[in-house]
């Protein structure tokens, strides 16, 4: 769940991103788990949907950072967070993300997936 205000909107890095609506500080959490706002989906609960359903979350989830074969859908606008090498966040804990530097009202939130998705290539 975010934790704070967001906005989404057309993106230079891919499609739509997702935006700060508020000032956010260096070292802020900016995201944390929330069982039940946040969904885990097995591989074997993903294989069963409707091909239009594991489309989706193909493109929508991604691996638990400590959980084999369980991957994790953003109950919110945080599904729309945009991969960058150099991203403005930290997602390398399991539980939360924090920013790692200032991010200012209308400027993109970006994290890099490689911190728990393993290597993608890009």
């Amino acid at each position: 769940m975010m934790l704070v205000q967001t906005m989404i909107q057309s993106s230079a890095i891919e499609g739509n991103g997702i935006f700060a609506a508020e000032p956010i500080k260096k070292g802020q959490i900016i995201w944390e788990f929330v069982e039940g706002f946040d969904v885990e989906f097995t591989n074997p609960q993903i294989a069963a949907l409707a091909p239009i359903g594991q489309e989706y979350l193909q493109r929508y989830t991604y691996p638990h950072p400590a959980k084999k074969n369980v991957r994790i859908l953003d109950g919110d606008s945080g599904r729309f967070m945009n991969h960058a090498d150099t991203p403005n966040t930290d997602f390398t804990f399991a539980s939360h993300g924090i920013a790692t530097a200032d991010i200012a009202v209308g400027e993109e939130i970006t994290c890099n997936y490689n911190e728990f998705a393993g290597e993608i290539d890009f």
